[in-house]
């Protein structure tokens, strides 16, 4: 049964790139977060006795929760549309507990993946744009590392042009997910664009994005 913090965070840290954190400098609040865009998507606190979950939710599906558990409730301290509290009192089943952590996971995790693939996509042919830069297109002008991260694991090369994307330099990538720096060239060769040693000219040839910049 699941029914202790240790417990619980054990089965959040094992989702990939997690860490856990205590905000708060309060030893009573441990969260598991996500590394790429630091969200949290699991918050533990002992509260009235037993030890609290809070974990996100699509709205539709809070209520069905709700519902079926008295033990599920609205997000404490948080926003009831898209977060639950699961009191661990012994009545919310392992399995349920941990297919809300899951989806938690899901949730946090696929949405900044979601919106650098969207940024990358883009990216007009024969042109190329820096990490850092799809990181702000994207939201977060600080997380450059995320976007590398993501197209390591681009899940649809045909559609998400991830060999358009090179170094603050122009420098082609030896992490190219699909080849390395000879197939990322091979690439952007064939659609005009020039690379000289492994790199291209970002003056010449780097992507004019500022319409979608956020600021």
């Amino acid at each position: 049964m699941i029914h202790t913090r240790e417990q619980v965070l054990e089965y959040a840290l094992s989702f990939a790139d997690t860490y856990q954190d205590a905000p708060f400098h309060d030893e009573n609040w441990q969260l598991v977060r996500y590394k790429e865009n630091k969200k949290a998507f699991l918050w533990t606190y002992h509260r009235n006795g037993y030890i609290n979950i809070n974990v996100k939710v699509e709205p539709e599906q809070a209520f069905v929760w709700r519902d079926i558990y008295p033990s599920v409730l609205p997000g404490y301290h948080q926003n009831k549309m898209h977060w639950n509290t699961i009191i661990l009192d012994g009545t919310v089943l392992d399995s349920d507990i941990k297919l809300m952590i899951k989806d938690s996971y899901n949730l946090i995790a696929t949405t900044a993946s979601k919106k650098i693939y969207e940024a990358v996509k883009k990216i007009p042919c024969g042109t190329v744009a820096t990490y850092a830069q799809i990181a702000k297109i994207a939201g977060n002008e600080k997380m450059s590392r995320a976007v590398g991260n993501a197209l390591h694991k681009n899940p649809a090369p045909n559609t998400i042009p991830c060999h358009r994307v090179v170094n603050a330099q122009g420098k082609l990538t030896e992490n190219f997910a699909f080849g390395g720096i000879q197939a990322q060239g091979e690439l952007l060769k064939k659609e005009g664009v020039q690379v000289i040693n492994g790199r291209v000219d970002l003056q010449l040839y780097q992507w004019k994005s500022q319409k979608y910049e956020e600021n």
